[in-house]
């Protein structure tokens, strides 16, 4: 039953109305104390006195009933309306093309349409989850990027204020640029690898996926096939083409617009995208544990607890100001570390910017297999 905003009485309502008028108010004295016209109390109690019981039961009798005419006597003949339908179906044209061949106005073919259903094209069947897991590790590698934005202080999502600064938010000197997150995924394993840069170029990619190989290298994982979405450092990077044929790595691509194939690296961002560490940069980290909602991971080469090469946080690593903190991230300023805890995974991140070596270990499903690697 749908109510307007103006509506009197809803159904809870009507019913309260018949209740009182049963228990001997007039249609008047209820109509005034409902604050209806007496021609709605008279409306609703006449329909309850004309319902049967399983109508009153059900209080199928206080419902809206349809606004539709009983008779309709210049509402097309049925053998004239099937022959619409069946043009629409052979051909599958529009109510104007239908109605050009076959003599009606295109508005009365849209009605015919409509009444049978087939005014729009059927929606296309969800095609089934089709998982696959390469039998052993290094058989197949994903990767992906996820851009981050930078900001100059964190938006109303965070802080709560709606103002907007003077509304200087949308000048060119607030926009500081993006973050990208380059990932490389072991589909079975699922032992995962992560750097975060300035941008998403050939040259970027091409180191990016270098250090990634030595890292798995180091763990046993020798890499037999690499599978990219066709993004253009991806497709048409000279450099990465020969770097996997020096390796001997067959270079895989999905499909156009179906991220799905990629899905294990995809489903990596966006947990990393929905439960990430929160945090701006800092010039140093306690020693102690705490939660992570005023730290980043952010680290160099040259100080574990140096502040990040980049001038302004991304939103790899917001502020959660006036937030409580994700009771599923957890920050261990001892080893520069996030464990991200979930229902189906935990993850052991030590992110690093540009050069540095960052790695991610999933344990989920595959525990016992991720272990065997990474005791290699």
């Amino acid at each position: 039953m749908l109510l307007h905003a103006n509506a009197k009485l809803g159904l809870a309502g009507r019913l309260a109305l018949v209740r009182a008028i049963e228990e001997g108010l007039s249609l008047k004295a209820a109509a005034a104390a409902f604050n209806v016209s007496p021609a709605t109390a008279h409306r609703w109690w006449h329909r309850w006195l004309e319902a049967g019981e399983e109508a009153r039961r059900t209080l199928a009798c206080l419902l809206d009933r349809s606004s539709r005419p009983h008779r309709s006597p210049r509402q097309l003949a049925p053998q004239l309306e099937e022959a619409i339908c069946r043009c629409r179906r052979q051909t599958g044209w529009g109510p104007r093309l239908v109605g050009g061949a076959t003599g009606f106005a295109h508005s009365t073919v849209w009605k015919v349409l409509k009444r049978a259903g087939i005014s729009r094209p059927p929606k296309p069947v969800k095609e089934p989850a089709n998982r696959y897991e390469w039998p052993c590790p290094g058989d197949l590698l994903h990767m992906d990027t996820s851009r981050y934005a930078r900001f100059l202080r964190p938006g109303h999502r965070v802080t709560g204020d709606r103002s907007q600064g003077g509304r200087r938010w949308s000048r060119p000197e607030t926009r500081v640029g993006y973050d990208f997150l380059h990932a490389i995924v072991d589909d079975h394993s699922r032992l995962a690898y992560a750097e975060l840069h300035d941008d998403e170029k050939a040259a970027t990619v091409t180191g990016f996926l270098e250090r990634a190989l030595a890292f798995y290298a180091e763990h046993g994982i020798i890499a037999k096939r690499l599978m990219t979405d066709n993004g253009f450092s991806y497709v048409k990077s000279r450099a990465l083409r020969e770097l996997l044929a020096r390796r001997e790595i067959r270079h895989l691509t999905t499909q156009p617009y179906r991220p799905r194939t990629n899905g294990k690296v995809e489903r990596f961002h966006k947990r990393w995208h929905a439960n990430g560490p929160t945090g701006s940069s800092t010039a140093h980290i306690d020693n102690a544990p705490r939660r992570c909602h005023t730290g980043s991971t952010t680290t160099t080469d040259e100080d574990p607890t140096a502040r990040s090469a980049a001038g302004h946080p991304s939103a790899a690593f917001t502020t959660s100001v006036g937030r409580t903190a994700n009771p599923r991230l957890e920050l261990d300023a001892a080893n520069d570390t996030v464990h991200l805890k979930s229902h189906r995974s935990c993850v052991r991140v030590a992110l690093t910017r540009h050069v540095s070596v960052a790695s991610f270990r999933f344990h989920g499903q595959l525990a016992a297999n991720s272990s065997r690697v990474l005791a290699q």
